[in-house]
């Protein structure tokens, strides 16, 4: 909520949902998106690692409570550097084709073979790491200065279990929001 430019929250809950999941944010889309730029998906980055951060910051040490966000977030930084070319370091280069499984030939073990050198993939995974890592810091230090912001919302949904609506704008209404980041002028 403190990101611009994010999709709203609908629904927090810790109510869980199947072997997968312990609770659920829900964001819905205001209007629909084709594009999405590097800022917008750095916000994404950044709000699907906020429950590692809060883990964190709360407990001092990260759980595999958020290991699908992690895997989410890892692939998206994956495909800003290999698909976008939103890496500087590695230039505007597409070093992986987009994934699609529907009518493809793959190979044996069901992978393509890379056509790039080793010292790229290791440039590659540095990138990666390295985006999760700034994010991972970003979504810390929003936490850090929201700290009681969260608070509250924990002892709202220890007691109502889910959140939506008016209750989640009331307790998130002192929220310190990002300012975006102004737009480049051509």
């Amino acid at each position: 909520m403190a990101l611009p430019g994010v999709d709203p929250v609908q629904k927090v809950s810790i109510i869980p949902r199947g072997v997968a999941a312990l609770g659920y944010t829900i964001q819905r889309p205001t209007e629909d998106r084709f594009l999405i730029n590097r800022a917008e998906l750095m916000n994404r980055l950044t709000v699907l690692l906020g429950g590692r951060a809060a883990e964190r910051l709360v407990f001092g040490e990260v759980s595999t409570g958020a290991a699908d966000d992690l895997a989410k977030a890892t692939e998206i930084a994956r495909s800003m550097v290999t698909r976008f070319g939103m890496d500087p370091k590695l230039g505007e280069v597409a070093y992986e084709p987009e994934r699609s499984a529907f009518l493809q030939p793959t190979t044996e073990t069901g992978l393509e073979p890379r056509r790039y050198a080793e010292q790229t993939a290791a440039a590659i995974d540095e990138a990666v790491r390295q985006l999760i890592e700034s994010v991972s810091t970003r979504a810390s230090d929003i936490l850090s200065r929201n700290r009681a912001v969260l608070d509250r919302e924990a002892q709202a949904l220890l007691s109502k279990e889910t959140l939506q609506g008016p209750e989640l704008a009331a307790i998130t209404a002192t929220v310190q929001r990002e300012r975006p980041a102004p737009q480049a002028v051509a």
